[in-house]
């Protein structure tokens, strides 16, 4: 099958069908959707012909031999560790969700990494009824799923971003107020879900309330967080940071997100999308900040 491989840069390749354990269904990739990690930190030390990717969506080509997950023919989301970026991928029937027809495959294959992650950490945070909320790199595909899912839950969210120009469609998604980096937030917030790390998140835990957390989800800074303490507890009193990693299986919250994008509750907000023999042009624009939102690549 053809694939998008490391082998040292991002090239098409030809690499073996992958060949499904008992618990696996065998799919056949329509779209799949790029995260700034996966593409910001990809390792050195990958195996030559090693088909990397997370996000995919699209048929059921053998059902599981086990008798789990959907039939042939069913439309699916799709997460993995890897694979995701190949003709067809095998993926346990426990990290997958049927996708109705009303939903197309490519706005499914935007969800998963980004949109669990944000759904995970919001809940996170507990009950956010009235509670103001701040998401920074929150133009970004886990921030703009962060602000829907925070505004779902009663939250007063607070976008940060870097410039005017991402902010853009922000309020529509439920920003109620929007600031250009944490330093220029006003007031304090209860919860942070911070996506940038370094000198954001420093700032971001400087302005939490009382017993507020920093739920720490991403590092698209690329920048080492440093806390000055003894400033820290003249600004927030007992305020604390939470390393954030989501939780496998993803299969029952992507079903919910799938219910969210079906019921019109949920936006995808995908911010670039072409053919994958353009996946050099959306890496560069996902790590260069031009792509507000998620990119997704149709085969």
């Amino acid at each position: 099958m053809r694939a998008l491989i490391h082998d040292p840069d991002l090239t098409f390749g030809v690499v073996p069908d992958p060949v499904p354990t008992p618990s696996q269904a065998l799919v056949r990739v329509a779209s799949f959707s790029l995260n700034f990690g996966e593409v910001a930190y990809r390792s050195a030390d990958v195996r030559p012909g090693h088909v990397p990717g997370w996000d995919a969506a699209g048929v059921v080509v053998r059902a599981a031999a086990d008798g789990s997950g959907p039939a042939a023919g069913a439309r699916v989301v799709t997460f993995g560790w890897s694979g995701a970026w190949a003709e067809l991928r095998a993926v346990d029937t426990a990290e997958l969700a049927v996708v109705p027809e009303a939903v197309d495959l490519g706005t499914a294959g935007a969800l998963p990494v980004a949109g669990v992650a944000a759904l995970q950490a919001v809940r996170r945070l507990g009950p956010l009824t009235g509670r103001r909320v701040l998401v920074t790199g929150a133009s970004g595909g886990v921030g703009r799923y962060a602000v829907q899912l925070a505004a779902r839950e009663g939250a007063r969210v607070v976008a940060s971003v870097g410039s005017p120009a991402r902010a853009e469609g922000l309020r529509e998604l439920g920003a109620a107020e929007i600031v250009r980096g944490p330093e220029n937030l006003e007031g304090r917030v209860y919860g942070v879900l911070d996506n940038v790390g370094g000198r954001q998140l420093t700032q971001a835990f400087y302005r939490l309330e009382d017993d507020g957390v920093v739920m720490a989800v991403g590092r698209a800074a690329r920048e080492a967080a440093v806390i000055d303490f003894e400033l820290a507890g003249t600004r927030s009193a007992r305020g604390r940071i939470e390393n954030f990693n989501v939780t496998t299986p993803f299969g029952d919250d992507l079903a919910h997100l799938v219910g969210l994008l079906a019921a019109g509750e949920l936006d995808a907000q995908i911010g670039w999308r072409g053919p994958w023999d353009k996946a050099k042009e959306a890496a560069e624009a996902l790590l260069a900040r031009r792509v507000a939102g998620k990119a997704v690549l149709d085969l």
